[in-house]
């Protein structure tokens, strides 16, 4: 058989195993877990770290104050050394929309070694642990809840003796390029970390996604976090991973009332985006790209040049495999899109959609390597050094130790 042959059976003996052997990582019905209101519902404070979210702020953090929530519930938004007045913006929603009570708090800039949204959650979570709460809503500033949301997290959470239930919001799907980008993003985070294995007891695989993360205050006090993972970028992981090595019970699925208001109108902005963190996605380490990239390429790019070389070269075997390959890719895709509302036929450009993505992974590692790291907001981050134990209170002692605190 030629070089050519078996690359195209390869390419095709990786997509089955995906789609039987993943996790079926493509199905998209896991959703929030069977729901039974408790007997007492517990105290809740809803963490919102915001850096220069004046933007999105007048969407997302009304629907915060207007939860429909039996039990006691505050908001403590976290300003992040905004330039853009969110502080004072968010002062101002409060004053118009009523509804939980907001407190606001200034950490100042973080000290090396922290990551800035991750110093900010920190400061959250020691203002929060003032009044005792027995869950931390851990929501991103441009994350819109539907009313019954926050109710709806803490009966899963209660219901199923769960430590941290995370939901995957629906990202917005308005321009062209979001279309294109927005649900191979999903796709491709549910194939990486299959939530079917994520949710199972005692399960060895872990990940959040950190728009939307409800966390007992207990376990949050008890593996120390945020302060264990200060320096990760991909904090969500991270925190999933923290929970469960502390023997917590973690649970990851689509949103269904949880969405994202940011929007990425430009391929420019989503590139950002996904590249930011790629590269400390492989840990920064070079081998593991060069692995990434050659995987990408044999999954998501070999099946339609098979399909096109079998057929101009008359090779029936390679036109075949690439042909089969590239239905499975297909039929697996076609989900997601459902999820997201958008054009069936959108599936076919999936190959293209995984190009981009194997660009913006090795312009990730590019910048890295040009010392801008990732990059967010005006700050970068270097690859993170080892962990040691950082001195001064933590988020156990319920007290900031910088920065001021102005009730809302």
């Amino acid at each position: 058989m030629s070089v050519v042959v078996w690359i195209s059976v390869v390419s095709l003996a990786a997509w089955l195993w995906l789609l039987l052997g993943q996790g079926f990582f493509w199905r998209t019905d896991v959703r929030l877990p069977p729901r039974r209101d408790p007997a007492r519902w517990p105290s809740v404070a809803v963490v919102v770290p915001a850096r220069d979210e004046a933007e999105v702020l007048p969407l997302s953090l009304p629907s915060l104050l207007e939860q429909e929530y039996p039990g006691h519930a505050e908001v403590v938004l976290v300003d992040d050394g905004s330039t853009d007045g969110t502080g004072e913006l968010a002062r101002s929603l409060a004053s118009t929309y009523g509804g939980l009570p907001l407190r606001i708090v200034s950490p100042g800039e973080p000290p090396n070694g922290w990551t800035g949204k991750l110093w900010a959650v920190r400061h959250g979570i020691a203002l929060a642990r003032e009044r005792e709460p027995e869950f931390l809503l851990l929501t991103d500033a441009d994350i819109a809840h539907e009313p019954d949301s926050l109710r709806s997290l803490v009966a899963a959470a209660e219901g199923n003796g769960l430590d941290m239930v995370s939901q995957m919001a629906r990202l917005r799907v308005a321009s062209l390029w979001e279309r294109m980008v927005v649900p191979a993003f999903v796709y491709f985070f549910s194939q990486l970390y299959p939530f079917r294995w994520i949710n199972r007891p005692r399960a060895r695989t872990a990940a959040a996604a950190g728009g939307c993360v409800l966390l007992r205050t207990s376990t949050a006090v008890a593996v120390g976090v945020p302060d264990v993972i200060r320096q990760s970028v991909i904090d969500d992981v991270a925190l999933a991973r923290a929970v469960q090595r502390g023997g917590g019970r973690i649970w990851l699925g689509l949103a269904e009332r949880v969405d994202s208001v940011r929007p990425y109108p430009r391929l420019a902005d989503l590139w950002r985006m996904i590249a930011r963190s790629a590269y400390a996605q492989l840990r920064h380490q070079p081998l593991v790209l060069l692995g990434t990239v050659l995987g990408l390429a044999l999954v998501y790019l070999v099946p339609p040049l098979a399909l096109t070389v079998g057929l101009a070269a008359g090779d029936a075997v390679v036109a075949a495999a690439g042909a089969a390959a590239w239905l499975v890719m297909t039929a697996t895709y076609l989900p997601m899109l459902r999820y997201y509302g958008q054009n069936p036929l959108l599936s076919l450009l999936l190959p293209v959609t995984a190009f981009l993505y194997l660009l913006m992974t090795v312009d990730s590692a590019v910048q890295h390597y040009r010392g801008r790291g990732a990059a967010w907001k005006g700050r970068t981050y270097a690859r993170p050094e080892p962990q040691t134990v950082f001195p001064g209170p933590g988020p156990g002692t319920g007290e900031p130790e910088a920065g001021s605190v102005r009730e809302g």
